[in-house]
Order: structure tokens, then C-alpha cells, then sequence
């Protein structure tokens, strides 16, 4: 019971840390306590990394202190730690692994610092959310369980902990219901978040005109004044009475280098752009090389791909060819590129997808926007899968392959499910989508029928079924895995998303299971 209110004060996000409260922006790992410890010298390495925000050397100490030395007093904390840096870095392998990492902690260290204090739950609660909203079932019924507790635990229990936490249990009890009511709904709603993030994103391409019209953001101090300057008026009415007239004025404009000049340079950049020349791209060009702003050559790439000039394809594909330039410009040249209507573009994209000495997350960045383009370009993802030797590219790829939906993608993406050369995470993941992208519940049924002894694959394929709401062959599947399944583990399933369905065959099933003789 204690543990339990523990969980909801952390997932109400009111852990109550050891030296850094649960809430502060970045925590740092609690000074050296044990100075004697064998393993304080990597802690106080961990720490270090913590603090220069190096994810990946903070989880190698952290993790380094917890195999070699487990029964060192940081080895508990460590693990948190090391969860902590995993999550940072973001990628679905590393949040999988924070998982491992803290619940290793909840059953080796329940006595750690931060287990007590439920930062480690909290953690935990929300990496689960995370993973059920990229398709983990087993992530999703442990999402789904703790709101069911949630529902059903008074605030009495509260006060078998300490009069102080009861106190803040009952200020914070709305806090905590809507917390585990947006992580149940987001375990039951994976694509839909998978939807607007790419919607977010594919907005970027729709508003980057009207938002490059009127920039009021990223403005010096001091130089608020400048927007709605007469000068920028100036340039507005000389480019619509004559634009080959305003276009060396425009060009000595981004020439400029005194203060307050970037905001000038920007609106110039966009009006250059509207010429769709090849002298308005060798302009642009110039200007994503040299300016010092990062914002105006940030705004110089984007609008280079606007000018549909052979000149600026080649420029954009320079761009993602020199490293020094930085991978922020790059993943603008990236993003670009998927917004010109040039068919060299789309050859672009694929070579550099193809190339292992690229850095993986522009490579990652190219698969996203090429996946956006047509379905030619689903085609070469497709093809390219089987080349690609990680897992997170892997992964991008079947996510891009996804959102067009026609039969070959949600057949293709079945195959990959059946396969077993690849990982029981990438084949569930494949599943997954396949599931979300409209596949028939017959394709899916197959998958659990045909799956023999990978236990791992059917309990994904009962999740994935879960997810068809109000799709009568779904539940028409549940229940027959309810009912006949040999497994109890996988019945267990089945029933446990049957009950979150509010079909009155339901019902009926649970009364039938639960009348059962002895």
C-alpha cells in the first residue's frame, strides 16, 4: 500500500528528492556521501557527466558503478541515474533500457534514496508512457493498471505513510487522477500521438511561408523597434513596384553587419525568395553560408528550396555534404529539400539515407521527409530496410512506411512482423503500425495463429487488436483468445483489454469465466 501511494505521488509528479526536488528543470545526482565507498570515484564521474549534460558518458559511469560493484552504497542510486541519462539521450533502445535499469532498482534497491522518494516511480511511470505510445503492450497494461489502482485507492491509504504525505495526497488528488487518466489515454492512443507529431511537423512545412512574413521571435534585445520599421515597409512596396530593381538593394541589405541589422536581413531573405530566380538563389546562398545570424541562414536555407532553381537544389545538396556547417543548418537543408518539387531532390535524399558515413540522425531526418514525398519514395524504404544495420533507423523507417496507407506498405509491414531476423522489438514494432495502418483483422489473426511458440509476438498482436476500437472482428478475435487460448498468460491478456472495451459480449464473457466451476 505504501509503495502504491508512492507511485501516485510520483506520478503527480511530487516526489520529495534528496538534495533536488523532484521538479527542479535538471536534477544533479547528490554530493559524494561515501568517500570510502570503492565505487566513489566513479559516482563523483557520473555526477560530473550529469552536470555537463554528456547523456552518454553519465549513463556508461552510472551503469559501470551498478555491475561492478553492486553492493556498493551508490549502487541503487546509481541505476536511477544511469535511467536518467538513458532517457535523456531519447532513443526507443535507451528508454527501454532506463526501464530495465529502475525496475532492476525496484527489486534489488527498494531501500535507495531515490526509490523512497518516488522519483524513481515517477521516472518510470512516465518512460512507460512513453513506450505505450510508440506500441510496447507490455508498457501500455502497466500504464493501464496503475490508473485502474489509481481509481480504486482511497485517500485513506495515504495516512498509513506519514500525516505530511496525506496531506499532500489530498490537495494533490485531482493532479494525480488527471495525470494517470492522460497516461491511460495515451497507452490507448499511440497513433494518434504518432499522427499529430508528424502533422506538427508536416505544419512546418505548411506555415514556414506566413511565419517567414512576420518574424517577431529571436529578436535581439533592444531591437524590438525595428519590427514594423519603415525600412522593411520601404522594402515591401519597392519589391512589388519593381523586383528587378529592389533586388541589388535587397542584396546590399544582407550585406549589412551593424545592430538590429539581422531583423532587416531576415525580412530581405524572404523577399529575395519571392524573385524564383537563379540570381535569387546565388544571393540566398551567400547568405546560408555567411551570415553570422543562424536564424537568417536558418530562414536562407528554407527559402532556398522555395526558389525552384537548379542552382539551389545543388546548394541545399552541398549544404548536407559539409559537416562544419553544423547538423542544425543540415537537418534545415534536409527538410528543404523534401519541400521542392525537383525530382534531383528525392535523388538526393536517397543517397544520403544510403550513406554509413553520414551522421546517423540527419540520415534519420532524410527517412522522416522522404517518407512524406510519394509512394515511390515508400518503395525505397522498403527496399533499403534490409541494408540498414540500426535498429533506429530501422525503426524510422517503418514509422515513415506507415503513414502511407495502401496495401503494400500494411503487407510489407506484416512481413517484417513474421520475420525472425530481426529483433522481437523491431518485429512487434512493424506489427504495431501495421496494426495502426489498416491492415485487416484476418492479416493480424493469421500473425497470432501462425506464431507458434513466440509468446512475445502473439501478446503483441492481442495489443495491437486492443487498439482497433469498435472494430467488431477485434473483438471478435479477443474473445476467442479469451475463451480458447491454452496460454494463461496470453488469455490473461486478452481479457485484461477486452475489459477496457465497453462491447456487452464483454460482460457477458466475464460473467461465463467468472460462474466457471471449480
Amino acid at each position: 500500500m505504501k509503495l502504491i501511494a508512492l507511485s501516485l505521488l510520483a506520478a503527480a509528479g511530487l516526489g520529495l528528492s534528496t538534495g533536488v526536488p523532484a521538479s527542479t528543470p535538471d536534477p544533479i545526482p547528490a554530493p559524494s556521501w561515501a568517500p570510502l565507498d570503492t565505487a566513489d570515484s566513479l559516482w563523483r564521474r557520473g555526477r560530473i557527466a550529469v552536470a555537463d549534460e554528456d547523456w552518454y558518458e553519465a549513463a556508461r559511469q552510472f551503469e559501470r558503478l551498478a555491475t561492478r560493484y553492486p553492493r556498493s552504497a551508490y549502487a541503487g542510486d546509481a541505476l536511477y541515474w544511469q535511467a536518467f541519462a538513458l532517457q535523456r539521450i531519447g532513443g526507443s533502445r535507451e528508454i527501454r533500457q532506463a526501464v530495465s535499469a529502475l525496475e532492476k532498482q525496484k527489486a534489488e534497491y527498494p531501500q535507495s534514496a531515490t526509490f523512497t522518494t518516488g522519483e524513481s516511480t515517477q521516472l518510470l511511470t512516465r518512460l512507460n508512457g512513453r513506450l505505450a505510445r510508440g506500441g510496447d503492450a507490455v508498457a501500455a497494461e502497466a500504464i493501464a493498471e496503475l490508473a485502474a489502482s489509481a481509481a480504486q485507492i482511497g485517500i485513506a491509504v495515504a495516512a498509513e505513510v506519514a500525516p505530511m504525505v496525506a496531506a499532500e495526497l489530498r490537495a494533490a488528488e485531482p493532479g494525480i487522477r488527471a495525470e494517470l487518466a492522460r497516461e491511460l489515454a495515451a497507452s490507448r492512443g499511440e497513433m494518434a500521438a504518432a499522427r499529430n507529431e508528424m502533422s506538427a511537423a508536416m505544419q512546418e512545412a505548411r506555415s514556414a511561408r506566413s511565419r517567414a512574413r512576420d518574424r517577431d521571435s529571436d529578436i535581439p534585445p533592444g531591437c524590438e523597434g525595428v519590427i514594423g520599421d519603415e525600412r522593411i515597409e520601404a522594402l515591401n512596396a519597392l519589391m512589388q513596384m519593381n523586383a528587378e530593381q529592389a533586388l541589388p538593394i535587397l542584396k546590399r541589405v544582407l550585406e549589412r553587419r551593424d545592430r538590429c541589422s539581422e531583423i532587416l536581413r531576415r525580412k530581405a531573405v524572404f523577399l529575395v525568395s519571392q524573385k524564383r530566380s537563379d540570381d535569387a538563389a546565388e544571393i540566398l546562398v551567400n547568405v546560408a553560408r555567411n551570415d553570422p545570424d543562424a536564424k537568417t541562414r536558418s530562414e536562407a536555407v528554407f527559402w532556398l528550396s522555395q526558389t525552384n532553381s537548379t542552382r539551389a537544389v545543388e546548394v541545399l545538396e552541398e549544404i548536407m555534404k559539409e559537416p562544419n556547417l553544423g547538423e542544425d543548418l543540415q537537418k534545415r537543408a534536409i527538410f528543404a529539400l523534401s519541400q521542392t518539387r525537383s525530382p534531383r531532390a528525392s535523388t538526393i535524399l536517397r543517397d544520403y539515407i544510403r550513406r554509413t558515413d553520414a551522421p546517423e540522425e540527419l540520415r534519420g531526418e532524410a527517412i522522416f521527409w522522404l517518407g512524406q514525398r510519394d509512394n515511390e519514395s515508400a518503395a525505397f524504404l522498403r527496399e533499403i530496410f534490409p541494408t540498414l544495420t540500426s535498429n533506429e533507423l530501422r525503426e524510422k523507417v517503418i514509422f515513415a512506411v506507415a503513414q502511407r496507407r495502401n496495401a503494400d506498405n500494411g503487407q510489407w509491414l506484416l512481413g517484417v512482423a513474421k520475420n525472425r531476423q530481426y529483433s522481437g522489438e523491431m518485429r512487434k514494432s512493424a506489427l504495431f503500425w501495421a496494426g495502426q495502418s489498416g491492415v485487416a483483422v484476418r492479416d493480424l489473426s493469421e500473425i497470432y495463429d501462425t506464431a507458434g511458440d513466440d509468446t512475445e509476438l502473439r501478446g503483441q498482436v492481442i495489443f495491437t487488436l486492443s487498439q482497433r476500437r469498435d472494430d467488431t472482428p477485434a473483438v471478435d478475435k479477443l474473445l476467442d483468445i479469451a475463451r480458447r487460448e491454452q496460454d494463461r498468460e496470453l488469455r490473461r491478456q486478452a481479457l485484461f483489454w477486452l475489459g477496457q472495451s465497453r462491447d456487452p459480449r464483454v460482460a457477458a464473457l466475464l460473467e461465463e469465466i467468472i460462474n466457471k466451476p471449480f
